[in-house]
């Protein structure tokens, strides 16, 4: 099993910067997909927001 310990200042930099990274792919990605529904509804009109 996994044993709990202190991560190392290079693991802790290592981790963000990886937590980083998948934020913005993920920014990016949502970004993409709001204009891909753009494209598929028309520009400009309004859409109706799901929760």
């Amino acid at each position: 099993g996994d044993t709990a310990r202190q991560a190392t200042s290079p693991e802790v930099k290592e981790l963000r910067s990886e937590a980083m990274a998948l934020k913005e792919c993920v920014a990016d990605l949502t970004l993409e997909n709001r204009l891909l529904k753009k494209s598929m509804t028309g520009a400009g009109e309004f859409e109706t927001t799901r929760a």
